[in-house]
């Protein structure tokens, strides 16, 4: 690899670390050392994320050599990052990357800093480990930070989110597998979703006032890859004060755009875009907001996050073409 970044995955079987692999394998400044996955251990990738054909001759291994890498990613599920963290104890100076839950509330317990680059990116370029925000956390909050940012949320917040099948994981369930999701809808934990916690921390973060509540219906849609998310608060700003404030607030950030028409989530799949558009209908402001589950509310973001914490191009790697067709 010479003087590549040297990367190493957990939990490689994923959906995300499938993602994730494809981005590195692309990247024009890292390379991948080993990918762990005991379930696969002695397969070749391509068995398993078999989009990677011609791409990469690597098999999942059950080894972990962290001595040999910079940075490595945990693709685990919630609440493994935390365990195996406990019993590997990481070398000094290797950089953390977890895609989990475990680490993005914060504590005096770790030192993990919350990874959305658009709020907190002088703070990730300085961090030795970064806990990787939710999916529909990502996509909620962008929705939201430029109001939070100017002391404007002054009322209760509603949110009505759409989101693919690949949310769910890889494993099939009661509510992902084709027979049930195809040609279905249905709400799930409505009020009560696990990303509300790091919203809520993120928004206080810039408006440390804001007590109001957070009404979120997470929706399974019968698609495989994206969020579709429509947020909607009283506020005071016309709909032109609104589009300076979010046009100056993401100006310098180079994957969140504010739109003029209304987003497809074609537009954002398979990119780390995050597309937002405004509409102020009597005393409401609507904000849509479209993201790709997989790459901006995951892998994508998590590479985003390396380039941050080794002082690359922030885009490295991260220059995709939406799947519109």
């Amino acid at each position: 690899m010479n003087n590549m970044i040297r990367t190493g995955i957990i939990g490689g079987a994923g959906y995300t670390a499938g993602e994730l692999i494809r981005l590195l394998l692309n990247h024009p400044e890292a390379g991948i050392a080993f990918v762990h996955s005991n379930s696969h251990a002695g397969s070749r990738v391509t068995d398993v994320h078999a989009g990677l054909y011609g791409e990469t001759a690597l098999a999942f291994t059950r080894q972990l050599p962290p001595d040999g890498i910079d940075v490595l990613f945990c693709c685990t599920a919630h609440g493994d990052t935390k365990k195996f963290l406990e019993t590997h104890p990481a070398p000094d100076g290797l950089k953390i990357i977890d895609l989990s839950t475990d680490y993005r509330k914060a504590s005096p317990e770790h030192d993990f800093v919350y990874g959305l680059p658009e709020l907190n990116r002088d703070a990730i370029r300085r961090a030795g480990r970064v806990a990787n925000p939710g999916c529909f956390a990502t996509c909620i909050q962008l929705a939201l930070l430029p109001l939070a940012a100017g002391a404007l949320l002054c009322d209760d917040v509603h949110i009505h989110a759409i989101t693919g099948s690949t949310g769910a994981g890889v494993k099939p369930t009661e509510t992902s597998h084709f027979s049930w999701r195809n040609n279905n809808i249905s709400i799930y934990k409505p009020f009560t979703h696990q990303h509300l916690d790091e919203i809520r921390q993120s928004l206080t973060q810039l408006q440390p006032g804001f007590r109001n509540a957070l009404r979120f219906i997470p929706v399974r849609g019968n698609f495989s890859r994206g969020i579709f998310a429509t947020v909607y608060t009283k506020c005071t700003l016309t709909e032109d004060q609104a589009q300076t404030l979010y046009k100056d607030f993401y100006a310098a950030h180079p994957f969140t755009f504010v739109t003029g028409k209304s987003p497809d989530l074609k537009q954002v799949v398979n990119t780390n875009k995050c597309l937002l558009h405004l509409q102020k209908v009597g005393d409401i402001l609507l904000i849509t907001s479209v993201t790709d589950n997989l790459l901006k509310g995951a892998s994508g973001q998590a590479v985003h996050n390396m380039n941050l914490m080794f002082g690359l191009d922030e885009q490295a790697g991260l220059h995709l073409k939406p799947s519109a067709f």
